[in-house]
């Protein structure tokens, strides 16, 4: 046997087996890294906030309300400056309306104010005759009272020294008596008198008041002739003609509102149990994310799908048009108001994982319970508390790790 030559034979493979194992102790026995530098790991501090999981489905922007214009006063319909389908802004005028009857009321309600303000001074200045003449009648009665006092004063006088007799004592007496009835009655009708003066000044003013309230209401009503939109939109219809005779509240036209709007969609209907309506949802048309709540639920399915609307609930709407398509998401289970962090490759789905909370210049593995995780999310309910900074990945491997160290960048 040859054994020399065998061993040439062998050796080169024996020499490739020691090597391979050499470099697998060299690098098996390497130290995993015990330190990372400021931005080779990515960190998250735990804040109070909202944890939404969403079912999705695609839907088309419609506008939300529907405007009709209607006659605000019988009239003939002069210009349509807007037909179907013209997009209009708020103020734009749609139909023009005749203002000539609108007019003619005016100037009549103005011609019976003239007439009203004139009787009204009339009346005042009766009222201050009157009043001169009944406090004249009044003072008459009572001077008329005081001269027959006086005059009773001296028969009883003269009465005593036996120059009257005393039939006429009593009937001056009997004068007295009846005169101040007199002024009684006198000033009883005065104020009757006075009372029914001022009524009738009252009454008067109630009439000029309610022709102010009229003419005022006209003079809107001449505002109005010039038929505007009450909002941006789009003219859905025009119910009636050039010239035609129209009478108030009829309905001149339809108009599409376009600053409130809503959202059209169908889901599988394995998820109608989802669709309720108040229920929160999201719409999503590239970067613009707008929040509404599901408004209505149609109660036939059409073909397995299920037909619903949301309207958006935001003021500013400007960012969506309607007949765009656009992604809704649907609010499934929520959390509001939570303990929350957001997600990384350091964070699995599990409900209990060791996580590093970073502590100055260290950063400390500890166990961290969670609640409900979603893609963006998890829940804290464990291990955590607010402003605790985690660090939720990394570019190194830290699952053997307790702790490590941090160093600035340079």
């Amino acid at each position: 046997m040859n054994f020399k030559g065998n061993m040439s034979i062998r050796f080169p493979y024996l020499a490739e087996t020691i090597l391979v194992i050499l470099l697998g102790i060299i690098f098996g026995c390497q130290p995993k890294p015990t330190k990372l530098i400021e931005g080779e790991f990515e960190s998250y501090t735990i804040d109070k906030g909202n944890i939404e999981t969403f079912e999705l489905c695609q839907g088309m922007v419609e506008p939300a309300n529907e405007v009709i214009l209607l006659s605000p006063a019988s009239s003939v319909l002069t210009k349509i400056i807007k037909g179907p389908g013209q997009r209009v802004s708020k103020g734009d005028v749609v139909l023009q309306l005749d203002p000539k009857s609108i007019k003619d009321k005016i100037e009549q309600i103005n011609d019976q104010l003239d007439v009203k303000n004139n009787n009204l001074e009339k009346t005042r200045l009766n009222a201050r005759s009157a009043k001169a003449d009944l406090s004249y009648n009044e003072e008459t009665k009572k001077l008329k009272i005081a001269s027959i006092k006086s005059t009773l004063a001296d028969q009883e006088q003269l009465f005593e020294v036996g120059g009257i007799s005393q039939a006429k004592v009593d009937k001056t007496k009997q004068e007295l008596t009846l005169a101040e009835k007199d002024l009684k009655l006198v000033k009883q009708k005065n104020w009757i008198k006075l009372a029914q003066l001022a009524t009738d000044e009252k009454g008067l003013l109630l009439q000029i008041e309610m022709q102010k309230k009229d003419l005022k209401q006209q003079m809107f009503l001449l505002t109005q002739m010039d038929v505007k939109a009450p909002s941006d939109g789009i003219i859905l219809s025009v119910h009636a003609q050039e010239g035609e005779k129209i009478q108030g509240e009829k309905t001149l036209a339809r108009l599409s509102d376009l600053t409130r709007l809503k959202v059209e969609a169908s889901i599988d209907e394995k998820f109608r149990n989802l669709i309720k309506i108040g229920r929160k949802a999201y719409v999503s048309s590239g970067k613009n994310r707008l929040q509404g709540r599901v408004s209505s639920v149609m109660p036939q399915l059409d073909n397995g799908k299920l037909h619903f609307s949301v309207v958006l609930t935001e003021d500013d709407q400007s960012k969506l048009i309607p007949n765009q398509k656009v992604e809704l998401q649907i609010v499934k289970r929520a959390k509001y108001g939570v303990l929350r962090v957001k997600r990384g490759d350091q964070i699995n789905w599990k409900k209990k994982q060791n996580l590093y909370l970073i502590s100055g210049d260290s950063a400390v593995k500890k166990e961290i319970e969670f609640g409900l995780i979603t893609e963006e999310y998890a829940e804290v309910l464990n291990g955590g508390e607010t402003g605790d900074e985690v660090v939720i990945s990394s570019i190194a491997s830290l699952s053997k790790l307790n702790s490590f160290k941090i160093e600035k960048a340079n």
